[in-house]
């Protein structure tokens, strides 16, 4: 398995990456139970917003025409992280590219109980990591709430900035924080076990 030449602890293989103590990969529509958990997580609600996923169904929807297009028409997008250790499923990391924001957008979502543990961190850094060296970005941004102080922390903690409040569409009469990460700003890696 070839390894990051940056991060020893990262390694890429096909659709996933591995870290000390994660798999992150691309979902499937197989994944639709979880994606029903995990986008009706009060904080998911709370912070990104209620997507009206109710059902199965509805989560096979989501995956259909969030994640599932998005890694057909741009390569990349939300991923589902799990455990490496038992493979269950904690959460989502991955890059989106948003129609209203010119770069591509950091996010991560995790089920609570996987919360404080670190696995947000340790995932957004390897999807950093594969954003640079394998896709070739220099610039990311991430879309915070501005109450969502444990998000921003870890968006500074990786070596994002804040750089303004925005609008996601001319309509939205909520204003969101926009943060910036640019190569140059990639914090020396710590080690992720």
């Amino acid at each position: 398995m070839p390894q990051s030449k940056q991060n020893p602890n990262v390694m890429e293989t096909g659709s996933r990456i591995e870290t000390a103590r994660l798999v992150i990969r691309s979902f499937t529509i197989d994944d639709a139970a979880f994606v029903l958990e995990l986008v009706n997580d009060p904080a998911w609600i709370q912070h990104i917003g209620d997507r009206g996923v109710r059902s199965l169904a509805d989560a096979r929807e989501y995956l259909s025409k969030g994640p599932l297009a998005s890694y057909a028409r741009n390569g990349f997008g939300f991923n589902l992280v799990q455990l490496k250790s038992t493979g269950e499923p904690i959460g989502g990391c991955g890059l989106i590219k948003r129609e209203m924001l010119s770069d591509v957008d950091l996010g991560f979502a995790f089920l609570s109980r996987f919360r404080g543990w670190g696995y947000a961190e340790e995932a957004a850094r390897a999807m950093l990591e594969n954003a640079q060296q394998v896709l070739g970005f220099d610039r990311i941004v991430a879309v915070v709430a501005p109450a969502n102080t444990r998000s921003i922390a870890l968006l500074q903690k990786l070596g994002f900035t804040y750089e303004s409040s925005i609008h996601l569409t001319p309509d939205d009469p909520k204003e969101i924080s926009l943060f910036v990460w640019q190569k140059s700003r990639l914090p020396p890696d710590q080690d992720l076990a």
